[in-house]
């Protein structure tokens, strides 16, 4: 019998699929319900990895940051009824982030369907609103062609998470371990087109490019923002590429951070404010414009009109319509870069009227506030002030070290302060705003990049969400340096409350809680930290130690992160 004829459980099919399309490992939590997909796990010629976590969020999240670091689709199998519920909010951070991503569930069994079997819940209905698509399928020589077209849709433009569940009948039952051709998918339960079609659907319309460059042409001063879709579709050479040859001032904004390395001449990320507010055209690609970009509306500062816009994304569905465009391009963000820079470029970036004056203005404005960053970074006030925290760990960081942040003001100074020099370096929540992300995520980093430093920056509040999975680190050997940034209060909720009614409730934790305790308890390294001038001796050892390590930092609980947006 041929490999094609050969009869293999769905768990099988499921695992032979998922290696088809690139997975490199499934992360899970043990349930019955899906034990067929860990056996095609460990029977698979190579075996597939298996991650198993604490929490299916974990799970969940892990899957999400593989792909958002490899640009493969990650790959997370739940088990039934509360292990898929327990994975919706990280599923839905997925389908914020536009993260390729497949979900396999397992289910309970068609033939005891409505007689109250264990963990009998129907989750398709419950996946569709968060998801591309989502379905079941009951007949076990179909798990594979469902699953092959489940990655197919995952990473089709505009990627995203896709649910698939599979009946007890489905896993356990056999079928053909024929790997079948991936179809263009069909519309999911969402109601999204799923197929990538024709090559050409991808391409961006040149006349629209030709209509930008011209506002191009006009601008004086423009500004380019660059998104987390510019990294996960391919751009980032592009990217940067048409910023140099247009000589066009950047921002970095989530995993577009790192496409212009820290202390590019044209990253102008730290004076974001002047830029944003007295631009008059803004460029935005791939991010959408949400509450972090002022929901689309820049200039009008300072005496300035307000800017013209223009969007650029991956695909059509991603343009905004909530604010007024100048201009928009959908396709391939890598053809759209490079036929800006054919068409406006010709040579006569250098003599544009924004490289004369508006980009040395951004790049002075940059200077001068990193020089007055001078002194908080080595801040010797106790309590710590956490950019103390930053100051020494930049100098700590390698160029290919991979940043992770989880957590409210303590991780929106690192967004502020800690520019990665590579791209693909830089993972957080994104716009969900879901806490509880950081130990899936370094989970992931170190996998997917075993030899590259992996740094997790920890709130206290988001510790509370995911650190028991330190425990997954220890168990599957892999060294993560975690820093909490220990102020004892939930300080996005607390500041605010106190300036709106005189007082606040519901927002303290505990003064100086011994996390680096709780990871040492799990079997790895720690330490609290009371005094700044040990915070960089603590650090060191956390590299050195080879093995998860948590350095505590006690920090003011009355320093509050200035921030220009509340995301309302």
């Amino acid at each position: 019998m041929s490999q094609d004829e050969r009869q293999a459980h769905g768990g099988a099919q499921a695992v032979a699929a998922a290696q088809r399309h690139g997975v490199q490992a499934l992360f899970t939590l043990s349930g019955g319900h899906i034990f067929p997909v860990y056996d095609g796990a460990v029977r698979a010629d190579p075996p597939m990895p298996i991650v198993d976590v604490r929490h299916e969020q974990t799970a969940v999240f892990a899957a999400e940051a593989m792909s958002r670091l490899t640009r493969t689709p990650g790959f997370a199998v739940l088990t039934a009824g509360p292990g898929v519920t327990n994975g919706v909010s990280a599923v839905t951070t997925a389908q914020f982030n536009g993260s390729p991503l497949v979900v396999l569930a397992g289910r309970a069994p068609d033939g005891r369907w409505g007689s109250g079997s264990l963990q009998e819940l129907d989750h398709p209905p419950l996946l569709a609103p968060v998801t591309k698509r989502a379905w079941t399928v009951h007949l076990p020589g179909q798990v594979g062609t469902a699953t092959d077209e489940a990655f197919a849709l995952a990473s089709s433009r505009h990627r995203g998470p896709v649910f698939l569940d599979a009946s007890l009948e489905a896993l356990y039952g056999t079928g053909s371990l024929a790997g079948a051709e991936t179809q263009p998918p069909a519309t999911g339960a969402s109601g999204r087109d799923g197929a990538d079609g024709p090559a050409m659907r991808h391409q961006p319309d040149p006349d629209s490019i030709t209509a930008i460059a011209r506002l191009l042409a006009d601008a004086s001063r423009p500004v380019l923002i660059l998104g987390s879709d510019v990294w996960l579709d391919g751009a980032e050479h592009a990217a940067r590429s048409a910023a140099e040859e247009l000589r066009l001032p950047v921002i970095a904004n989530g995993q577009g951070r790192g496409i212009l390395p820290a202390g590019h001449p044209l990253l102008v990320t730290r004076a974001r404010s002047v830029a944003l507010g007295e631009a008059d055209l803004v460029l935005v690609a791939g991010t959408p414009l949400d509450f972090r970009l002022g929901y689309g509306s820049f200039g009008g500062k300072n005496g300035t009109p307000p800017a013209r816009v223009v969007h650029l994304a991956d695909s059509p569905e991603l343009i905004a319509t909530h604010c007024q465009l100048a201009g928009s391009a959908a396709g391939e963000l890598a053809a759209i870069f490079s036929g800006l820079a054919d068409a406006a470029g010709n040579g006569t970036a250098d003599s544009a009227a924004w490289t004369q004056d508006w980009l040395p203005r951004l790049q002075a404005i940059s200077k001068q506030a990193t020089a007055d960053d001078t002194a908080l970074l080595a801040s010797s006030a106790n309590p710590v002030h956490p950019l103390r925290i930053y100051g020494e760990l930049a100098s700590l960081l390698a160029d290919d070290a991979v940043i992770i942040g989880d957590g409210g003001d303590f991780v929106s100074y690192a967004g502020k302060y800690v520019e990665p020099q590579q791209p693909g370096g830089w993972l957080d929540p994104g716009p969900y705003g879901c806490l509880g992300t950081g130990l899936g995520y370094a989970i992931a980093a170190r996998l997917a990049r075993p030899t590259a430093q992996v740094v997790l920056l920890l709130g206290d509040g988001a510790a509370g969400f995911s650190l028991m999975d330190a425990d997954t680190l220890v168990r599957h050997g892999l060294p993560v340096v975690m820093v909490c940034g220990n102020n004892g209060i939930w300080g996005l909720e607390k500041h605010p409350m106190q300036a709106l009614y005189g007082y606040d409730v519901a927002a303290d934790l505990q003064p100086g809680c011994r996390y680096d305790q709780v990871v040492t308890a799990l079997g790895g390294g720690g330490e609290l930290v009371t005094d700044p001038a040990d915070i960089g001796p603590a650090l060191r050892r956390a590299f050195d130690s080879g093995i998860p390590y948590l350095v505590n930092v006690v920090t003011d609980p009355s320093d509050a992160y200035p921030r220009s947006t509340t995301g309302v």
